[in-house]
């Protein structure tokens, strides 16, 4: 309780880029040679670790980069059609109002995050750490942590996946998960977060703030 930074990742935490992803999965399946799914199998891949998806897919590991960047280019295009989730505007203003530092690390391009929040929003985030690569964001998180002048006993950090629960790890951050993201609540809880948040409320009140 009490943070003084809190970490947000933003593809399926902030912004609910679920259906985009979707949509661009198989294209960029096609395009890098690994293999394509359909929404059954997509669904089903929610509940396993980020590790165990990329082999399920035959992702090679040498094309990670590529694939990456691929996919910053197709967010930034996609980037209007992108909303974020239901209170995170409020939350984000909120947590500002209280003097709770706000940072985004993220795979996605901090060009993409800032047109998908807009300028407001953008505004209220005082570090980005974005273009992390697929199981890079421990070191995002450092930098992060060094530029916002803090202990990392005073950091939350907040995910949708497993791979941001093992970074928060590395650094020894409080980690915690949302029940509404890509990775389904069972394969997180799994994970033993520090606190499971089923809405922006619940990271407002593990913040230390009562929302009202």
């Amino acid at each position: 309780m009490g943070y003084r930074l809190i970490i947000f990742d933003f593809d399926g935490t902030l912004a609910d880029s679920a259906a985009w992803f979707a949509g661009a999965l198989n294209g960029v399946a096609r395009r890098y040679g690994f293999r394509e799914i359909d929404p059954e199998e997509m669904a089903r891949l929610r509940g396993r670790p980020s590790r165990e998806i990329m082999r399920s897919l035959r992702v090679p590991a040498w094309k990670l980069p590529m694939i990456a960047a691929h996919f910053r280019k197709l967010a930034s295009e996609a980037a209007p059609q992108i909303d974020l989730f239901p209170g995170v505007a409020d939350m984000l203003r909120r947590l500002a109002a209280r003097g709770v530092k706000v940072a985004i690390v993220s795979s996605n391009s901090e060009a993409t995050v800032r047109k998908v929040l807009g300028g407001e929003l953008a505004g209220l985030v005082a570090h980005y750490g974005c273009g992390a690569s697929v199981f890079g964001k421990a070191a995002k998180f450092r930098k992060v942590i060094r530029a916002a002048g803090v202990a990392e006993a005073d950091v939350l950090s907040v995910g949708d996946e497993v791979r941001d629960i093992e970074a928060a790890r590395k650094v020894r951050l409080a980690a915690g998960a949302v029940a509404w993201g890509y990775a389904t609540p069972e394969i997180l809880m799994a994970q033993r977060p520090c606190a499971m948040f089923e809405t922006t409320d619940d990271v407002l009140r593990e913040a230390g703030l009562c929302a009202i």
